[in-house]
């Protein structure tokens, strides 16, 4: 018998036949887990901290703006403010999770760590974005709950289905930029100039605390423009039965955005660009 370090069970496949030849369940569970284990080990940070700070955004706009009696479409102020704080904390936080994976990989030297075990490209898109749309979910349940006992603000829903359809289109549409942004940059500066430049406006235009109706002209087709926009107003109707803007379009429109910066992430991941030397 030849002598061998291989355990004599082992079996190998011939030459030219994959070993995975469809999807690689073991390892995409891995790095999903993986993420999820990062931010949910800070649970603190990540998940409650968000939802302390959209509660005081709640309060303090309330207060400021809510006394009165003040209705907007019909609903109290605080009512219809809340599901779009909800949707944002959601928004916000699925792209801190996605930016950071890879770029702390670039910062720290561990990049390999991603490259090297047997996935493939759609397998690591479907993962990372995936721990941030998990994240996402945690913060938006943790809000609602913190929402659900204060006074004078009803965030019980009437469409559970654009609930869900709409807080996760945002949530996916957040991970996928926030990935794009993690692959694009070289260090956490640059990642900070896209949450300030590009992130925080789109969000505090997207029609949280106004009703786009109230608008110019002008204004109303620049807030038609911000897929952000269609996040805030179909994520409302799922609470409050009333929107500014075509349910079905806003549902339209957030699945082809996502389709696009899926495909974008894929080809990107897929040709290394930024990532592999």
């Amino acid at each position: 018998m030849p002598m061998t370090d291989q355990p004599q069970n082992t079996s190998f496949s011939p030459p030219g036949v994959p070993v995975l030849p469809m999807v690689n369940w073991g390892g995409l569970r891995a790095l999903y887990v993986k993420e999820v284990r990062r931010f949910f080990k800070v649970q603190l940070q990540t998940v409650w901290a968000p939802a302390i700070t959209t509660l005081l955004y709640l309060v303090i706009f309330t207060v400021a703006l809510g006394r009165g009696g003040r209705e907007v479409m019909g609903h109290p102020f605080a009512s219809f403010i809340a599901p779009g704080l909800i949707v944002m904390g959601m928004m916000q936080n699925a792209f801190a999770n996605a930016s950071f994976s890879l770029l702390a990989g670039k910062m720290q030297g561990t990049i390999i760590d991603y490259l090297m075990p047997p996935l493939s490209t759609a397998e690591v898109v479907v993962a990372l974005v995936g721990a941030s749309v998990s994240r996402a979910i945690l913060v938006g349940f943790a809000v609602w709950l913190v929402m659900l006992p204060w006074p004078g603000v009803n965030v019980m829903p009437e469409h559970m289905w654009a609930v869900i359809w709409f807080g996760l289109m945002g949530s996916t549409l957040l991970s996928l930029l926030g990935l794009l942004t993690s692959i694009w940059a070289d260090k956490f500066d640059h990642a900070a100039a896209v949450t300030n430049f590009v992130i925080a406006p789109l969000s505090l235009l997207s029609g949280t605390f106004y009703s786009v109706d109230s608008l110019h002209a002008g204004f109303q087709a620049a807030s038609h423009a911000n897929p952000f926009f269609y996040v805030i107003s179909g994520f409302r109707y799922g609470f409050l039965g009333d929107a500014d803007s075509p349910i079905l379009t806003g549902a339209i429109v957030l699945l082809a955005v996502n389709l696009v910066l899926g495909w974008l992430c894929y080809v990107l991941l897929a040709k290394g660009w930024k990532v592999k030397s």
